[in-house]
């Protein structure tokens, strides 16, 4: 199969491209530069320089490939660290998620692609009601912090895009927080620089249930969801949601770091805002049951209680996570 992949030298796509390969597919891969091309030469992908934003480039470079799938990674959040300014953190990727997403739909028809995977997000957007694991099948919030609303609108665009695109193949891939080698909860990653200086704290009683998944498990899903499944949405994640409460201090304690502080809800709006209180207090996790069943999908991860251990990219010797059951180098206890 010919895929086209949008966010071909990002975290994921630096995962994601080799892997197609390796499965025997053709992969022509959407890169800003010369630079960037290098890496997909290197891959054995065949780049294909545009402007993500450049409407008329984008859909000529897809109508050129031909391609037998579409897959959108894009986003740009390198550069994002202030909870308080969510949604201006978020101005470029909500962009790659309304515009970009339109285009490459729009593209798709125009070159006869037949399948197309979009990556969303699973957790903060449900409804902060009901029970702490929620399904496909659970309503998004409908009243998020003031912060968050303009993210908000861009996910609901994506994943309304999908669904409407009745004449593809449309998959949304609502992924979990990405952990390992290059994210903010990976080697040299802000997050964990964050916990090694005890500078992020459990906010409240904590209660807020986050789930995760690692960029393996990320890019193998992204490679079922081409190769197989149902259109629609899935939630891709660990099978392991959890309170800050409960990951955070296993996080510090996989690093080596002392235990983080806690902070009164009052006090972390002062640092993180509404929106950040709120996702350390009430955000949802995500089931995976979808996607365990319908794109045969087996996470490399199945928790992070493991994956906090073996898969930061870290030297493999850390302290031991007791409550996971895992002792000093990562080996079963």
């Amino acid at each position: 199969m010919k895929v086209f992949v949008a966010g071909s030298t990002g975290v994921v796509g630096r995962v994601l491209v080799p892997l197609l390969l390796d499965r025997g597919h053709e992969v022509v891969g959407l890169v800003r530069s010369a630079q960037k091309a290098r890496v997909l030469v290197d891959f054995g992908a065949q780049p294909v320089v545009a402007e993500a934003l450049d409407a008329r480039a984008l859909a000529a470079a897809v109508v050129a490939a031909r391609p037998d799938a579409i897959v959108h990674h894009l986003t740009a959040l390198a550069g994002f660290t202030n909870l308080k300014r969510f949604d201006e953190g978020f101005t470029l990727t909500n962009r790659f998620r309304t515009e970009v997403t339109d285009t490459l739909l729009a593209a798709a028809r125009g070159a006869g692609t037949r399948t197309f995977v979009a990556a969303s997000y699973c957790g903060w957007p449900f409804a902060r009601v009901g029970g702490p694991v929620k399904t496909e099948e659970d309503p998004l919030d409908s009243d998020p912090p003031v912060s968050f609303r303009q993210t908000l609108l861009a996910i609901r665009h994506l994943e309304d895009a999908v669904m409407r695109a009745n004449d593809l193949r449309a998959l949304a891939l609502r992924f979990g927080n990405f952990y390992g080698p290059g994210t903010s909860i990976g080697k040299d990653g802000f997050m964990l620089e964050l916990v090694r200086k005890r500078s992020l704290p459990i906010v409240g009683d904590g209660a807020g249930v986050w789930s995760f998944i690692h960029v393996q498990d990320v890019a193998l899903a992204t490679a079922a969801a081409i190769e197989r499944g149902a259109p629609g949405l899935y939630n891709v994640v660990d099978d392991d949601p959890a309170p800050v409460s409960e990951w955070l201090p296993a996080l510090a304690r996989a690093v080596g770091a002392r235990p983080p502080l806690r902070i009164p809800a009052w006090l972390g709006r002062l640092s993180v805002g509404d929106g950040g209180v709120t996702l350390m207090t009430k955000a949802r996790g995500g089931s995976n049951a979808k996607a365990r069943r319908d794109l045969a999908w087996q996470p490399v991860y199945p928790t992070w209680r493991r994956g906090f251990l073996d898969g930061l990219g870290l030297p493999h010797a850390q302290r031991v996570v007791g409550s996971a059951g895992v002792s000093q180098g990562g080996s079963a206890a």
